[in-house]
This record gives C-alpha cells, sequence and structure tokens, in this order.
C-alpha cells in the first residue's frame, strides 16, 4: 500500500527548494519511522511524495499533521507562506502506477523549467532515481 501526496503552501510561494528547507524535510521524514518514504520531490511551493505506512492502520491524515508539525519546528516560511490545510492523497495499486507516478513527478522540475534534466534537481530522492 503506497500512498502518492502533494503537500502546497498557501499563498503560492517560493518557500521550499533550498537547501534549509530540503534539510528539514529529510530530517522530518526521518522522524515519520512508521512510514517507508521511497521518493520525495520537492519544488518551490510543493512537495511530493511516495510513501507507505510500515501498519496498516495507520492514517495518511496523521502523517501529514505530523509532517507539517515536525517541520515546521525546525524550518521558518518566510514571510506569510504556510502549508495549506490537509493534502492531495492517491493511493496506488500496481509497481507500474507508482514508477509512472515517480515519472511525472521528478520531471516537475523540467516543465517547470527550472532544470533541463531532472538529474540537475537538487531536491529529489527516490529509489528510481538511477534511471
Amino acid at each position: 500500500m503506497i500512498y502518492f501526496l502533494t503537500l502546497c503552501v498557501v499563498p503560492r510561494c517560493s518557500a521550499l527548494a533550498n537547501d534549509a528547507a530540503w534539510r528539514a524535510l529529510c530530517q522530518t521524514l526521518k522522524r515519520l519511522d512508521k512510514w517507508n518514504t521511497y521518493c520525495v520531490l520537492v519544488m518551490p511551493d510543493h512537495v511530493h511524495l511516495l510513501t507507505a505506512p510500515v501498519e496498516r492502520e495507520l492514517s495518511v491524515a496523521a502523517f501529514l499533521k505530523w509532517l507539517k508539525r515536525w517541520f515546521n519546528e525546525i524550518y521558518e516560511f518566510p514571510g506569510e507562506c504556510r502549508w495549506q490545510p490537509g493534502g492531495f492523497d492517491r493511493l496506488l495499486r500496481t509497481s507500474e502506477s507508482i514508477h509512472e507516478k515517480w515519472n511525472y513527478v521528478r520531471e516537475n522540475p523540467v516543465r517547470a523549467g527550472l532544470v533541463e534534466h531532472w538529474k540537475q534537481w537538487p531536491y529529489r530522492h527516490g529509489f528510481f532515481d538511477d534511471e
């Protein structure tokens, strides 16, 4: 059971694609040790993750709550930026859909004109990165 999650900041601002936010997110994900996060990509105003609970009964809502809370303890958003309430989640049912979703996600910086090739984007980590 792997979830595709997207968390956004409001108002849409360039608050996340920097070294401090990336370090804060990586530290936060380590604290979320009841979840296996396989892939993560940070854009200036949103984060994409592919993650799975270690135990079936763990909720996505709790994951999002703690990720945001612990992230906010480490990182100070600039200006008026803050996490948007909730987040987008989708359960991915097949390994093919997981792979397709990660391919889509890692092309985000290219589509946004931030880099020419996804491997140039520093704020990503995932098990499909070697391809």
